[in-house]
């Protein structure tokens, strides 16, 4: 599939997304439908995901006209087990998303059909190995809400409406891998409400093209990792794009961890709509500061995030967190109000010794003091920042703050932090500022040759940095470029000079004409 016909898909994609949000959102906010669009977004997909799979099956056994839809639900009873092994759920003929859409105008009770749906798919996975990964999925697919309408029958006419249309998106076939038109969408979703809803700090919604950066930072000259993590993992889509850069069978699993119980479900929906499937991808809820989930995992040889900017934790208020391990190698916990730092020493402590964290941070820890001065100080004397990147300002939904990337190693090649200021490496697009795949290359490039570059990189010593009170913004170390025009007085002085005598010339013209002119009359 060519580059022109897959961007021309995915605006039409994006054309159809918008229509059904403009003609369905009624009294239901964008934020909220966001829930209801992707829901049913992601029955669709798991329906026909599933029965492409059986199929598929039944055709290369030789049952050539096999059609999983058309059988009966007694009829299909016999694949369960064998099936739930495999995909981690199940989901009947009768209650496939083409069949309950193909009756949904005609259903009457059609809230109770979804939820009876939604329960048997969640239920069809108790008590087997992918339990935790499918339960309360569908949590926030509310169909009863009375935001879609004060009465049943209101309500489920905007229901099948909602079926109808995600039923009719184009969103191709799954043989065809070359374009992920669930991804696509899903995609499309998140930035499309992140932006309206104005959500803070980007913390719901990290553009790809940065996403890609990260992922591309931690894998530098390998070709396969083990385990990729996010303590913050919003969506997942930091975590998914390890699986587009090296490819998903290159990627041992997916691990991560999310406080906010609608994003935490989103970011499993995501894994689900990526094929990626339940035994490779592990995402918990909850405090990671607190109460990691992965303690068994780690550590990780990738590690990506963009965790929420200066959020407020226990600090040293909680005289358990001193003593963690995760924190104590430092010597101070970072301020009550400001978290960032937490997570950055949290990432280090379970990032593996041939590992690499890439970090988007807000820029006042590069060079606030206090208790991050400390930190700082711990990460700089043991040599593990590798680089600190300043990316341009206004990238991120809800926030025109300019952010960072910190990244981290355990093991280095020398004893020096790399600056780079990528503060300029942007394209407008829209509204936004966009890493463009040029702007990516430059970073990356730069970042891997690991060399000054004028106006651009500095190498800098871990002792130049302490020289420097652990300051590690990257404009105390790398120069901008004077774009201003340099001024030859001399010459400047010699050029009023010459316009000063060619006034003069022409004021003796002119007086000369209007004498002549005089004279005629």
């Amino acid at each position: 599939m060519t580059p022109t016909t897959k961007e021309s898909q995915r605006a039409e994609l994006h054309k159809t997304i918008w229509r059904i949000a403009n003609d369905l959102r009624g009294s239901v906010d964008g934020w909220d439908f966001k829930s209801y669009v992707l829901g049913m977004l992601f029955y669709r997909f798991i329906s026909e995901n599933l029965a492409a799979y059986i199929n598929k099956g039944e055709h290369e056994a030789g049952q050539t006209v096999f059609d999983y839809a058309h059988l009966t639900d007694a009829e299909a009873e016999f694949g369960r087990t064998a099936t739930v092994e495999e995909k981690g759920f199940y989901v009947l003929p009768s209650e496939l998303f083409q069949n309950v859409r193909r009756r949904a105008p005609q259903d009457a009770n059609l809230n109770e059909t979804l939820e009876r749906v939604f329960k048997n798919i969640e239920g069809s996975a108790v008590g087997t190995d992918s339990e935790d990964d499918l339960k309360g999925l569908f949590d926030d697919l509310d169909i009863n809400s009375s935001k879609l309408g004060n009465t049943v029958a209101k309500r489920n006419e905007k229901l099948v409406k909602l079926l109808v249309a995600i039923g009719d998106l184009p969103l191709g076939n799954f043989e065809d891998n070359s374009i992920d038109l669930f991804g696509d969408a899903y995609e499309y979703l998140m930035q499309m409400y992140a932006s309206q809803a104005g959500k803070s700090g980007g913390e719901y919604y990290t553009p790809q093209e940065v996403s890609e950066v990260l992922a591309r930072i931690t894998v530098m000259g390998k070709t396969r990792v083990n385990k990729v993590y996010d303590p913050a993992a919003g969506s997942g889509s930091l975590l998914l794009k390890f699986a587009k850069v090296l490819g998903p069978e290159n990627v041992g699993g997916f691990y991560g961890q999310e406080i906010n119980l609608t994003t935490y479900n989103l970011a499993r929906i995501n894994m689900f709509l990526h094929d990626v499937n339940y035994e490779k991808f592990d995402i918990a809820h909850g405090d990671t500061l607190i109460e990691p989930h992965h303690w068994d995992d780690e550590p990780f040889e990738a590690i990506v995030s963009n965790p929420p900017y200066s959020i407020k934790w226990d600090g040293d208020a909680n005289p358990l967190l001193i003593n963690d391990e995760r924190f104590a190698p430092a010597g101070v916990l970072a301020p009550k109000s400001k978290a960032d730092l937490a997570f950055t020493m949290h990432i280090l402590s379970w990032l593996a010794v041939n590992g690499t964290a890439a970090i988007v941070e807000f820029p006042g820890v590069l060079y606030r003091g206090g208790a991050e001065q400390k930190i700082r100080k711990y990460l700089i004397d043991n040599n593990y920042v590798d680089a600190v990147i300043q990316l341009p300002a206004d990238l991120f939904f809800g926030t025109t703050i300019a952010t960072c990337i910190i990244v981290l190693k355990k093991s280095k090649s020398d004893n020096a932090v790399l600056f780079i200021d990528a503060s300029a490496e942007f394209k407008r697009v829209g509204n936004k500022n966009k890493l463009t795949h040029g702007h990516q290359q430059a970073i990356l490039s730069t970042l891997e040759g690991r060399a000054d570059a004028a106006h651009f990189a500095t190498l800098v010593s871990n002792e130049g940095i302490a020289a420097n009170e652990y300051n590690i913004a990257v404009s105390s170390y790398v120069e901008r470029e004077d774009t201003r025009e340099v001024v030859d007085i001399a010459e400047l002085n010699a050029e009023i000079a010459r316009i000063v005598a060619r006034q003069a010339e022409l004021r003796i013209s002119i007086d000369a004409i209007v004498a002549d002119l005089e004279g005629d009359r």
